[in-house]
């Protein structure tokens, strides 16, 4: 709960009294906490529980940031007021997307660094990815009250990432509020204020977007240049779709209102817009009059999927509902990307890209809460380029769309860059980890004192699934791990079906590598035994690459005792009542349908 305080600052802010950033780290490092004492100290919000920028359930429940959240602050300074647009972000790699967008309608981030567990994998990351868009970097050691805090060695390591000076480097506490003021001081001081020319056409930044309801969708955007009045003409350079713009206004715990928005400032709009695919994240707003005359705006990265699943719904007649549902979640994820695909096993779906595999859960568990969509999640993949003999070549990111084998000249599967830092106690662990997991070591360095960094190229394919939690219990949580995409690479991959009563269970098939198959495939068998429940057939489970079978379990029948009545008497009696109850069985089997439990599609994710 919190209670927003009313301003007493002027509407309107000279661009040289404006300062846009965005406060990045490594994932629980304490960012959201540190925002919550920055907003106590702008006199905001009366802040009345611990990360208030995450106003999602999930974000609250599992103790991370999911989405970037913006808000406005004022803050006045030897007697000139200041208004401060601030973007919290989330920290775990698979929404570092988030991060991009926000770092786009930014000139100046904060970087916060835990002076209990020093740089990680993430920190040096996000901090490339703000480098690249030319920001200036605030260095912010937080968690100084902890007992085990190491703010001198944590400062070793920051001098030597940045290359700034040690003064330049400011202590905090997202708890204590110690710090906040010099923060405060060195946003407005080193910062640099918008850039931008008031008299040009409007050029307004969309970063982000929200579903509503009543309103429709709800566009947040930065102003480059020119300004926007309620009730003016606009169009969305991309998209070309041309809207009235219904409500204008600032971006606090809550949308509040403004007649007029002017270059450098952070706000929203409101159009009445109806059609998901209408808004997109990196568009560009102008006004109607002057849409000749602008250029969009450059330099915003599409989003580039590294995992996909399929997913479809529990009933047939949900379908449309669950690709409206998909839309609205894309506009508040733009990094969730879909497209209609159909399996013989679970009928209409979509195949959908996400990020990592805590995405894919996140995803998932929004499409139940907010939509109320029970959804089937197949098994994850990553996409392939596979060569024909005609020189043709096809990206597939599902098993099922494999070519013919005997068509097939090579098949080259996605690479990494991974990087992990740890102490030296784990390195034996995570290089058996890593080269288990076809990864080739590239390089490793001590960071500073017992701290080594690891640089491994890696198939994607070997880590989408179960890699990071094995990381982080053999490392036991003191390694972190970021990764980016270097290409392709040809490799030995075969398609691994699973067959249920000799019918192929295409939802369950698999890209694996070749020297991996045989004990993937019979792990697989031994899971799919403990999860399917047993009929009144035998259930024959099968992994089988093409025509070869490689492993094979069966789920025994359910089966009454039809001689318990024979007690006694001939022995043929009991035989033909074994002989009939056979031929039932048999009937059955060849009817008989297996129900596929959705904790099946997901056995391959906790395969040891």
């Amino acid at each position: 709960m919190c209670f927003v305080i009313p301003s007493v600052f002027p509407i309107f802010a000279p661009m040289k009294h404006i300062r846009n950033f965005c406060i990045i780290a490594h994932i629980d490092h304490g960012k959201s906490t540190l925002a919550d004492r920055l907003l106590e100290r702008t006199n905001t919000i009366h802040v009345t529980e611990g990360q208030m920028l995450d106003d999602m359930d999930l974000e609250r429940e599992r103790g991370i940031t999911i989405k970037s959240h913006a808000i406005q602050m004022e803050y006045e300074r030897d007697g000139q007021k200041y208004i401060l647009n601030l973007i919290d972000t989330p920290g775990h790699v698979d929404f570092s997307y988030e991060v991009s967008r926000s770092i786009a309608a930014c000139e100046g981030a904060l970087l916060v660094v835990d002076a209990t567990q020093g740089v990680q994998a993430q920190t040096i990351s996000n901090l490339y990815m703000a480098i690249d868009h030319d920001l200036e970097i605030i260095p912010v050691v937080n968690k100084c009250d902890m007992p085990n805090a190491m703010p001198e060695e944590v400062e070793d390591e920051i001098v030597e990432l940045l290359g700034c000076k040690r003064e330049e480097i400011i202590r905090a506490s997202g708890k204590t509020g110690m710090g906040v003021d010099e923060i405060l001081d060195a946003v407005l001081d080193r910062i640099p204020a918008p850039v931008g020319d008031e008299a040009a056409p409007l050029q307004a930044l969309i970063f982000d977007s929200v579903f509503n309801s009543f309103r429709g969708i709800i566009a947040y955007f930065k102003i480059v240049n020119g300004s926007i009045r309620k009730g003016d003409d606009v169009v969305f350079i991309n998209t070309g779709k041309e809207y009235n713009a219904d409500e204008i206004g600032v971006l606090k715990m809550d949308m509040v209102p403004r007649q007029e928005l002017h270059c450098g400032d952070v706000g929203y709009i409101v159009s009445g817009i109806k059609t998901a695919t209408e808004v997109k994240v990196g568009d560009t707003i102008t006004h109607v009059a002057t849409v000749a005359q602008t250029r969009a705006i450059e330099g915003f990265e599409e989003v580039k999927p590294m995992v996909f699943a399929g997913v479809y719904p529990i009933e047939t007649e949900d379908y449309e509902n669950l690709r409206a549902s998909l839309e609205k979640l894309q506009l508040n994820d733009a990094s969730l990307t879909f497209q209609p695909e159909s399996s013989v096993a679970l009928g209409f779906g979509f195949r959908c890209g996400f990020l990592g595999l805590l995405h894919m859960e996140i995803v998932q568990e929004r499409l139940d809460r907010e939509f109320n969509m029970d959804v089937i999640t197949t098994v994850p993949n990553v996409s392939y380029m596979v060569y024909d003999k005609q020189g043709g070549v096809k990206e597939v990111h599902n098993p099922a769309g494999m070519p013919d084998p005997t068509v097939i000249e090579r098949i080259e599967e996605p690479y990494i860059h991974a990087s992990v830092i740890t102490t030296a106690n784990y390195i034996g662990p995570i290089m058996t980890l890593c080269l288990g997991k076809r990864g080739e070591l590239i390089r490793q360095d001590f960071i500073s004192g017992n701290r080594v960094e690891i640089q491994f190229a890696m198939p994607l394919g070997e880590i989408v699934i179960d890699f990071y939690d094995k990381l982080k219990s053999i490392s036991k949580g003191y390694a972190s791990f970021d990764y980016h995409q270097s290409g392709f690479r040809p490799s030995k991959l075969v398609k691994l079906d699973i067959l249920l009563n000799g019918e192929p269970v295409d939802a369950l098939s698999t890209l694996t590598h070749v020297d991996n198959s045989v004990d993937f495939g019979r792990r697989m068998c031994e899971k799919l035994k403990e999860l399917l429940p047993r009929q009144q057939f035998d259930i024959a489970i099968q992994a089988a690459i093409g025509a070869k079978i490689i492993a094979r379990e069966t789920v025994k029948q359910v089966r009454k005792d039809v001689t318990a009545k024979c007690y006694g008497g001939d022995v043929s009696r009991k035989r033909k009542l074994l002989e009939k109850q056979k031929r039932g069985k048999k009937r059955m089997k060849q009817i008989g349908n297996v129900q596929v439990p959705q904790k099946a599609f997901l056995a391959v994710l906790k395969l040891d």
